[in-house]
């Protein structure tokens, strides 16, 4: 690699994370022509387009998207090999990335957070909350923590706790209604639907003999929030399907009750999962450390 593709690897991960050639050269303290500059330099020698640039809208070509995998992956290696070499590799440090679903982050993260902060100040999170499925390689994450089954087999994952799924209803609701004792009965009762979920109109229960049912449900909201319908459930709205992680305390103080307390959505799990590499980084070890001890059943 020459030394003046070397010398434009930072600037580009950097204009690719922050959208724009202004935002990175304020992170970098540069100026937007010098950003400029260097990117242009970077598509003459390898003699591609690296972005598609409009007056609205920066976005990487398929080419660039390619190299942007690479050159992160580039970056990380000569941080950690930095590190190495300066033997700081055993003290966490650096900006920590890490992404995750919303309700689970202000739920059960973010109490936590102060300990680890705590034990390792020199580290600097960036937490970003979002319910929809993030490319952790192409959006520039360390970490992401998933719940669900694992699709994205090109990842690292380290299981931290069991996801189960339960049904329920607050008392409001129930009264004055038949309680379903039966899958089928859901499907005269207003669900509370999860529009994150594939295939969100039909769910899909299991009782403690590992029989399924499969049962077509409808209500009058849908939302891709969670939290949103565990306070739709408290409300009085509904039936609602959601983690014990959501809404156990609900269950246990009587604000909620079970709804067919012999049937669940079929377990899966929450990990930690990052992109795979020769080196872990220290700061990405930690927090992974922390989050096994802090989660784990």
């Amino acid at each position: 690699m020459q030394s003046d593709t070397l010398e434009g690897l930072p600037i580009f991960v950097r204009v690719v994370r922050e959208g724009s050639f202004s935002a990175a050269a304020r992170a970098l303290d540069l100026t937007p022509s010098a950003v400029s500059k260097q990117i242009g330099r970077l598509e003459d020698r390898l003699s591609v387009r690296l972005f598609n640039r409009t007056t609205r809208r920066l976005g990487l070509t398929e080419e660039g998207a390619a190299f942007y995998e690479r050159a992160s992956r580039i970056l990380a290696d000569l941080e950690d090999a930095a590190q190495s070499v300066s033997s700081l590799k055993a003290v966490p440090r650096g900006r920590l990335r890490v992404t995750l679903p919303t309700a689970f982050g202000i739920l059960h993260l973010l109490p936590a957070l102060p300990d680890y902060i705590a034990r390792h100040p020199e580290v600097t999170l960036e937490i970003d909350l979002n319910d929809r499925f993030v490319n952790m390689v192409e959006e520039g994450f360390d970490l992401a923590l998933r719940i669900g089954d694992l699709e994205d087999s090109s990842l690292v994952g380290r299981r931290l706790a069991a996801n189960r799924r339960v049904l329920a209803a607050a008392p409001a609701y129930l009264a004055g209604r038949p309680t379903p004792e039966r899958p089928e009965d859901l499907a005269g009762h207003d669900c509370l639907i999860y529009t994150y979920r594939a295939q969100r109109h039909d769910w899909r229960l299991v009782d403690e003999a590992g029989q399924e049912s499969f049962v077509s449900v409808s209500g009058k909201l849908e939302t891709n929030n969670p939290m949103m319908l565990r306070e739709a459930a408290l409300s009085g709205l509904g039936i609602v399907l959601l983690p014990l992680w959501i809404i156990g305390p609900d269950l246990k103080a009587g604000r909620l009750q079970r709804i067919l307390p012999t049937h669940h959505w079929p377990d899966s799990a929450i990990h930690a999962v990052y992109p795979p590499g020769r080196h872990l980084s220290a700061r990405v070890r930690s927090f992974v450390d922390f989050l096994v001890e802090r989660f784990a059943e």
